[in-house]
């Protein structure tokens, strides 16, 4: 029979190879040529063979069968596909091996398997691969002596990767023979199998945990196959519902037939809705048939399993009995009902506390989480919900302790306390309740305040009364009581011991025997005689203590003042029993009184004259200090006055001088100095402008032109003029707040008062140091605000920081004061920060200084925030003579003072305008009203004829509406302009002014 050798295995055409070889000997022919393509793992055989040659070696190579030549050729190209095949199956790691497991070929899938390379396994052990608990058991001898046993050896085991990683395989190990069965090595083939081990290792875990679960829950757990409508139930059908399983209908309609009937059609509705749907959790409640007929209260879950199609296939789930839960929770609710009613309706308080401790684990604190409403009633105050040191801060600290023990130990408390904050006394039991770690207790108290009260009355009272018996006693002997009655009041019938009778003028024996009320009071002196008798009603009604005086007649004929001091006793009932009493003799303590009386009579009449005289005193003392007040404000109104005619003198004596010798000069043609003085003068001027600005800054009447201003601009663009002010040897630093507010403020004022204050700071730092200015948004409460001398609300704050000298107290409280200056005469005015002040304050801020000796100086000023976007708080005016020429177009000057509208016709004039002028608040109406046209207004804002400048303005606006204009003053009328209040158009130029500004001014208002 012919072979097909390209159907046959490696080690089938292993063993025909050797056939052949047997065949080729036996013929006489060399095997060598014929079979020069055979595999590599052949030649052992070939060599063997070649060594022990064979006596029948020729004369058969003609007569070889044509078969044996076609099967050569067969074997040679089917080792060249298995060597193909060995090197493509890349999903299969083959390692061929030696007999000792010396590894002696390696695929590709090995290398694609397990990382290493052909060349790096060579030459190296099979056990490389293994993991080193294997190699420690010699787990591959182990499998090649199984292998050479059985024909092959099969595992599935851990191996490992290059990288260390293990991975799991399923692996054969096969020997190799040659033809003559000698052992040649092994075929190690691996296929790695980690997912899929991992997956059945998942899958074993689920199935077993799914056991034990559907073993151990008491739920009824179905697995509803829904194609064969077959069900599977666990053995908790039969424990929780009574239904053996080997009973059981498998199908779903057994488990919807023990639905309840009026429950039946709506179960059978939901889970097919989730069924049919897309949904795949179900969830509802109904009623199932037990075994004994009785119906159990279910909620029942399931989830539905679908297939690649989204259908439904299976369907897992669990019936909860609820029955006992509900009991349970019926119970529940009636317990809790019944304790519920009986902490609303007890008297007692009770509380469930939350004790809080600190980081040493000291109780500071308990709340209040629960309280019935006696607790209400009981402590006076609702805390539910609420800390006690919320209401109680200065409560003592033995109810934390004495709490916090409970909390912490669990052992019960009960005590009697005083509750300083509640002003009540408490009967307490504490225990601890819930988790411990939660650190709660209970709480049931009563106010025994009353019963305490009523203890400590009754013990006041006891010892009162043992005082009193002893005072009763130590009186009778020494004679301070003259006499004890017993009065009974249902027979009338009084029982008095001998001092009694003395001090009534009474018959002993009838005072034994007993006498009436109507005998008592026979001595009793005819003025007292009612009011006694009325005191005694009025006792004997209401029952309690008593005490009157009034005079009786003794024996010698004599009225003496007594005291009478008892107590009527009354019946359960209301009815009077008894009337005890004693007799105090009083005629010295009345005859001391009366006295006193006169004494104290005659005190108050000099009481009333000396209120009369401490009322004149007082007058004289208001009239001296008012006196002191008025001759303190001249004096300061003299310091300001002198200070003024000091410095205007000076500049008076430069300005008038200067036009003295002007005129002297002209008069004698000498022209060429006129310049000189002319500076003089202008200069002398120039001072005494500034000397008002400070004055009216300082006074805050100054004219200020506020607008939008970014101060963090501003700030940065005095940086270089302020170093250059306050020299090399002080180093500068500028904080600029990110985000800084704007504010509305007079640019060129904030600008000096920076200026002046890095002054101040450079003086105050003669041998250098550091001027900080700083910028903040600041926010201040009601508080801040309050101290500060500010309304509440937002601020940016600029501040200007030194390292210099400092300020002592009494220099801070004089610093704003105008002319006060701590620097050498005539190095400073005394009005730099005065004038700081006052425009502060003006603008709506504050200033106000830190500083400490030999530390430095903080001058910080406080500015509204202005809402709405800044400019750079400057403008550069062009005052060239090209810029002003070409002015043209008309201008109404409205001036009281004839000088000044003089000056400004004059100046106007020149430059080319039309000017048109008036003297008052009328005539300049008039002219706004009329049909003149007008480009321009120019008016002072304080005019006479009913108006100021500003109500003309707005007036003539009515009817020329955007009119421009130019308020200038010496005097800021705030009433009339205000910090904030110009409209579009108009400006503020205060007086004086130099020529060149007031033109610029004009130009650039009348271009704009």
């Amino acid at each position: 029979m012919e072979i097909a050798l390209e159907n046959l295995t490696r080690e089938e055409l292993v063993a025909e190879v050797a056939r052949l070889r047997a065949v080729l000997g036996l013929a006489g022919i060399d095997p060598d040529p014929a079979l020069s393509q055979v595999p590599l793992d052949t030649q052992p055989a070939r060599e063997q063979h070649r060594q022990h040659p064979t006596t029948v070696q020729s004369g058969v190579s003609k007569d070889l069968p044509e078969t044996l030549h076609a099967s050569l050729l067969a074997l040679a190209g089917s080792e060249a596909r298995q060597r193909a095949i060995f090197e493509s199956a890349i999903d299969f790691a083959i390692i061929l091996t030696d007999t000792a497991g010396i590894i002696t070929d390696w695929n590709a899938g090995a290398e694609q398997v397990m990382g290493w390379t052909a060349e790096e396994m060579r030459g190296q052990s099979a056990e490389r691969f293994f993991t080193p608990a294997d190699r420690a058991c010699d787990w591959l001898g182990e499998e090649m002596q199984s292998a050479l046993r059985e024909g092959r050896a099969l595992d599935e085991r851990w191996h490992l990767r290059k990288d260390g990683q293990q991975f799991w395989a399923a692996g054969e190990l096969s020997p190799i023979h040659d033809e003559n069965g000698a052992h040649l090595g092994f075929m190690k083939i691996l296929r790695d199998r980690t997912s899929e081990h991992l997956a059945g290792l998942a899958m074993e875990d689920t199935q077993v945990r799914y056991r034990l679960a559907a073993k151990a829950t008491n739920d009824a757990v179905w697995d509803w196959d829904l194609l064969s409508n077959h069900v599977l139930w666990n053995d908790a059908l039969e424990q929780a519902y009574g239904h053996p399983l080997a009973n059981v209908d498998s199908s779903g309609d057994w488990w919807l037939a023990h639905i309840h009937p009026d429950d039946r059609a709506r179960i059978h509705r939901s889970i097919h809705a989730v069924i049919d749907g897309s949904e795949v959790t179900w969830t509802d409640e109904y009623r199932f048939r037990r075994l004994d007929g009785s119906y159990a209260d279910i909620l029942d879950r399931g989830h539905v399993i679908r297939d690649v199609h989204g259908q439904a296939v299976r369907m897992i789930g669990a019936m909860l009995d609820l029955t006992r839960m509900r009991a349970a929770e019926a119970a529940l609710r009636q317990s809790e009902e019944r304790f519920s009613t009986i902490l609303e309706t007890i008297e007692a308080a009770f509380a469930i506390v939350q004790v809080k401790f600190d980081a040493d684990d000291n109780p500071v604190d308990y709340c209040f989480l629960e309280a019935n409403p006696a607790f209400e009633r009981q402590a006076g105050v609702d805390l539910r919900g609420k800390w006690v040191t919320e209401f109680a801060p200065e409560l003592e600290q033995f109810w934390f302790e004495a709490y916090g023990h409970v909390a912490k130990t669990g052992e019960p408390a009960n005590f009697e306390n005083y509750a300083e904050a509640f002003e009540r006394w408490f009967d307490v039991r504490a225990v601890r309740v819930g988790d411990p770690a939660e650190r709660r207790i209970a709480i049931l108290f009563n106010d025994v305040t009353e019963r305490r009260n009523a203890e400590e009355r009754l013990r006041i009272s006891e010892a009162l009364a043992r005082e009193n018996v002893q005072r009763v006693q130590l009186a009778l002997e020494a004679g301070a009581i003259i006499g004890t009655w017993n009065w009974h009041l249902p027979t009338d019938r009084f029982t008095v011991d001998e001092g009694f009778a003395n001090a009534f003028g009474l018959d002993l024996a009838l005072g034994r025997e007993g006498l009436s009320l109507k005998q008592i009071i026979a001595t009793v002196h005819p003025e007292d005689r009612d009011g006694l008798i009325a005191a005694i009603e009025e006792v004997i009604a209401r029952g309690g203590a008593y005490a009157h005086q009034y005079r009786v007649r003794r024996a010698d004929g004599r009225f003496y003042w007594i005291e009478a001091n008892g107590r009527v006793d009354h019946a359960e009932d209301g009815t009077p029993l008894s009337f005890p009493g004693v007799l105090i003799d009083v005629e010295d303590r009345r005859s001391i009184e009366a006295e006193r009386d006169r004494a104290t009579a005659a005190l108050r009449a000099l009481n009333d004259t000396l209120e009369q005289r401490v009322a004149e005193r007082t007058a004289e003392l208001i009239q001296a200090e008012e006196k002191l007040r008025q001759s303190q404000k001249m004096e300061a109104v003299g310091q300001l006055t002198g200070g003024l005619a000091h410095d205007f003198n000076n500049l008076l004596a430069g300005i008038s001088g200067a036009l003295e010798l002007m005129n002297l000069r002209i008069s004698q043609g000498r022209l060429d100095d006129i310049d000189k003085y002319m500076s003089a003068a202008q200069g002398a001027a120039r001072r005494a402008a500034a000397l008002t600005h400070r004055l009216l800054a300082f006074s805050r009447r100054q004219t200020l032109d506020p607008r939008p201003v970014d101060v963090n601009l501003l700030m940065e663009g005095m940086t270089e003029l302020i170093q250059r002010t306050v020299g090399p040897s002080i180093l500068l630093e500028t904080i600029s707040a990110p985000d800084l507010w704007p504010a509305s403020v007079d640019a060129s004022q904030l600008e000096n008062a920076i200026l002046n204050l890095c002054i101040n700071s450079r003086d105050a730092m003669p041998d250098g140091g550091r001027i900080t200015i700083e910028t903040a948004n600041r926010v201040l409460s009601p508080e801040m605000a309050q101290a500060y001398d500010l309304p509440a609300g937002e601020y940016l704050s600029l501040s200007v920081t030194d390292t210099g000298t400092g300020m002592t107290p009494s220099v801070i409280a004089k610093a704003f004061d105008p002319f006060f200056t701590t620097k050498p005469i005539g190095e400073g005015t005394g009005l730099g920060l005065s004038m700081i002040y006052g425009f502060a304050k003006q603008s709506g801020g504050q200033v106000r200084i830190d500083s400490e000796v030999g530390r430095g100086t903080s001058m910080c000023i406080y500015l509204p925030r202005y809402h709405g976007n800044a400019g750079t708080g400057t403008s550069v005016q062009n005052n060239s003579a090209t810029a002003l020429a070409g002015a043209c177009g008309t201008i109404l000057i409205v001036d009281d003072e004839p000088t000044v509208r003089l000056l400004l016709m004059d100046v106007l004039g020149d430059l080319g305008y039309t000017l048109i002028e008036a003297s008052d608040s009328v005539a300049g109406l008039k002219l706004l009203q009329s049909d003149v046209s007008i480009d321009l207004l120019i008016t002072d804002v304080g005019l006479p004829g009913g108006m100021n400048g500003r109500q003309m303005a707005d007036a003539g606006r009515q009817v020329r509406p955007g009119l421009k204009t130019l308020f200038i003053t010496g005097y800021a009328e705030s009433a009339a302009l205000g910090n904030s209040s110009l409209g579009a158009g108009m400006q503020v130029l205060t007086k004086p002014f130099a020529i060149d500004v007031l033109a610029a001014r004009v130009l650039e208002m009348m271009k704009g």
